[in-house]
């Protein structure tokens, strides 16, 4: 896959300016073949420190699942490798597993497992590699408390220190819902909170983000030129379920702040996280509401590390489900994705816009017999990769595909 390089026309005359960029489009998707069995779901990419893209996903197996993973090469994805199978895997569509590269063939898996028998009781579990995948350490956990509740929707990221603390994590923690539910939520209601895990597995920095959020919806991490931005859907006492953000300032997370705004007030989880990427000084958020009874898909833009964020812009509206993801792809231009409701498929679509808040058009990537999928996308080399879970023969499947990035000229 080669690269198409990102041309930026700027006038030399100081009266005419630079030119906004025109948002990029995209050529045909071309699928992409990945060495994953029969029971296959819950795929995740993520981009490591040293560029590697990794897909990570879960296979069934008569008890609880294995996670695997396989790395994208030049010609597509690499033969699967194995990393735990765990027969108290909790299996979900909506809180998956990871692998990620932090550099040097050190790679960091998290996996959720049952800590008790009830339905909503498990545990975010951690193992590491130092040789790319071949072997794994012991398991290690990111939180203490030891109760058997819901822990998951992790969040990895990397301190751009080389030292150790070596990974942050942010996750869902609900380790207050063994307390009594009154008219007010908070004392018994989701938190979020974060803690780093070093090469040894030992835990540290154990902190408390907010204390009242949203059940079940992704959290999102992105480095910027000002440092990490975490973004998640909160809860309000009434109940509205609006996304905040939360910045890594001095070796600690702030209290998170409102971030869309929506009004949105609903009395259960929409199960629809958001989205941040960043590169340097760009970030961008991406989420969805319904808060005026139609269900919309917004983006907000900074240009100064996440400092302040523009106006929003609207990228889809109407039959839209949501489960979105952006990408940073040059350009001054981001990608949002999303999935669109159909009939009997659903589509994956994608589309351009600028820090100026110019759209491009829109495209398919895909479609999918389940709308119960978060589908991802990360970019590499001007190129857009897919992963998604599908449906065949009764039996849930993975998709992947490429998508080339055509910059203006």
């Amino acid at each position: 896959m080669q690269r198409a390089l990102p041309i930026v026309v700027c006038f030399a005359l100081a009266s005419v300016g630079c030119v906004e960029p025109i948002p990029p489009i995209y050529e045909e998707p071309v699928p992409l073949s990945l060495s994953s069995g029969a029971g296959a779901l819950g795929p995740r990419l993520t981009v490591g420190a040293d560029k590697d893209v990794l897909l990570s996903w879960m296979e069934r197996r008569d008890e609880g699942a294995e996670l695997r993973v396989s790395r994208l090469g030049d010609d597509g994805w690499l033969t699967a490798a194995d990393v735990v199978e765990d027969p108290k895997m909790f299996i979900n569509w909506a809180d998956f597993p990871s692998v990620t590269s932090l550099g040097d063939s050190h790679w960091i898996a998290h996996w959720l497992s049952y800590s008790a028998d009830q339905t909503y009781s498990y545990d975010v579990l951690l193992s590491q590699s130092t040789d790319a995948g071949q072997s794994w350490s012991a398991v290690t956990s990111p939180h203490s408390d030891g109760t058997p509740t819901e822990h998951g929707f992790v969040s990895l990221w990397k301190p751009v220190e080389e030292s150790d603390p070596l990974a942050g994590l942010v996750w869902l923690d609900g380790r207050n819902t063994v307390n009594e539910a009154g008219d007010d939520p908070s004392p018994s209601g989701m938190t979020l909170r974060a803690a780093f895990v070093d090469a040894d597995g030992n835990l540290s920095g154990e902190q408390l983000i907010d204390e009242l959020i949203c059940d079940c919806c992704q959290t999102d991490v992105a480095m910027s030129s000002k440092g990490p931005i975490a973004a998640y859907r909160d809860r309000s006492p009434n109940e509205v379920r609006d996304i905040s953000i939360s910045r890594f300032v001095d070796g600690r997370w702030q209290l998170g702040e409102p971030f869309s705004n929506d009004g949105w007030e609903i009395s259960a989880c929409p199960v629809n996280g958001p989205a941040i990427a960043a590169d340097g000084d760009l970030v961008a958020i991406a989420w969805f509401t319904a808060a005026t009874g139609t269900p919309f898909i917004n983006v907000r833009v900074s240009k100064n590390g996440g400092k302040e964020f523009g106006e929003r812009v609207l990228i889809a509206s109407g039959a839209v489900l949501g489960h979105v993801d952006v990408a940073y792809i040059g350009d001054s231009s981001f990608a949002v994705s999303w999935l669109r409701n159909g009939d009997d498929l659903h589509n994956i679509y994608v589309r351009s816009v600028t820090t100026a808040g110019a759209l491009g058009k829109i495209r398919t990537v895909g479609r999918t017999a389940v709308s119960h999928t978060v589908p991802q996308m990360i970019a590499r080399d001007g190129f857009l990769i897919f992963a998604w879970t599908d449906e065949f023969n009764d039996e849930s499947i993975l998709a992947s595909a490429s998508v080339e990035i055509a910059y203006a000229k």
